[in-house]
This record gives structure tokens, sequence and C-alpha cells, in this order.
């Protein structure tokens, strides 16, 4: 499963509690988090896992962040040959949390059985601000942090994705991305 979205989206959140839901119905879940690097020093801040506390004490999970060095894509060079790693490692799920979202932070489409894109609500005008390459790439758009005073936000712009959805090229024949 692959994981997008815009910074503050609440990637890292999601995976914790997603994970920790899988892993107490019996599966290993694997977490390969993919962090930007610096352009200048080419460090990078690895700080999904520190977000995911709860998650990196399970022993049925494993948490990997890594740092793009410069990868564009929204992965790093090595990501596809982690998650088969992972899978022979007898991992259930593997969920590939990526560095963002932009135009074109969406590689990792190609590598996973899904791609979700997590949006947050009220963010603005979230149709110009998530840009159509990514879009059309998501099978599944979900709208994230969609409790308290951002119900009504959310549910505005789960309305805004479904009717953009409509306008999107069909990539598959037997699978419509909801959102």
């Amino acid at each position: 499963l692959g994981l997008s979205g815009p910074p503050g989206a609440g990637k890292s959140t999601f995976i914790e509690s997603f994970g920790k839901m899988l892993t107490e119905r019996k599966y290993k879940v694997s977490v390969l988090a993919v962090d930007p690097s610096s352009s200048t020093s080419g460090g990078s801040l690895l700080g999904d896992k520190t977000r995911m506390t709860e998650l990196s004490r399970d022993m049925n999970a494993y948490i990997r962040p890594s740092p793009t060095s410069g990868m564009l894509g929204g992965v790093t060079r090595t990501t596809n040959e982690a998650i088969l790693l992972c899978e022979a490692g007898g991992y259930n799920i593997v969920l590939v949390e990526t560095v963002g979202v932009g135009q074109s932070e969406f590689a990792v489409a190609d590598m996973v059985d899904m791609f979700v894109l997590l949006l947050p609500p009220a963010g603005g005008d979230e149709l110009q601000g998530i840009k159509r390459g990514i879009i059309e790439m998501a099978d599944l758009v979900t709208v994230n942090k969609a409790d308290g005073d951002l119900v009504v936000p959310a549910r505005r712009v789960q309305a805004e994705y479904v009717s953009a959805m409509k306008l999107l090229r069909k990539r598959s024949k037997i699978w419509r991305p909801k959102v």
C-alpha cells in the first residue's frame, strides 16, 4: 500500500493507527517511510519512526525510514527492492509512506497494489493544491482528520474530489477510484 499526501495530512498518524489495527489482527506489517533529503547537506531527519511510537515497539511491525538522497518521485532508488525484501521476510502488508505530495510524487503507484492519497480537510484550494498527475494515479483518496470542527469541511472536500474524479480517464476496467 503506497501512501502520499501533503505535509500535515496525517500520513504517519494514519500509518500508526492502521498498522496497530493490522498487527492486532495478527498481520506482520512493514513500514517503509521515505523522508526528503536536504539539497544543501544531503542529510535527512528520518523523523517518521518517532511519530509512530506504539507501532515501532510492536513485535509484528518493522519501520524503516530512508532518505530520498535526491531521488525524485517521492521514493528512494531502492524502495522497490525494499518492498520485495519485506515480503520475502514474511511481512503480510507493506506500507510505503512517500515524501509528500506535488505533481510528480507518485512513483510508488507502480510499486504497490494500491495507491492511497491522504488529504486534510480545510487546506485551502484543495483541487488547485493537489495536481492532476497524482490524482490520476490514486486508487483511493482519503480525507483524513474528518472529526470535530472539520467534519463539514471534510465532507466538502470529499464532494469536490468525487466530482473531480469523474472527469479523469479510467486506468482500470475493474476498479473505479473511491473518495
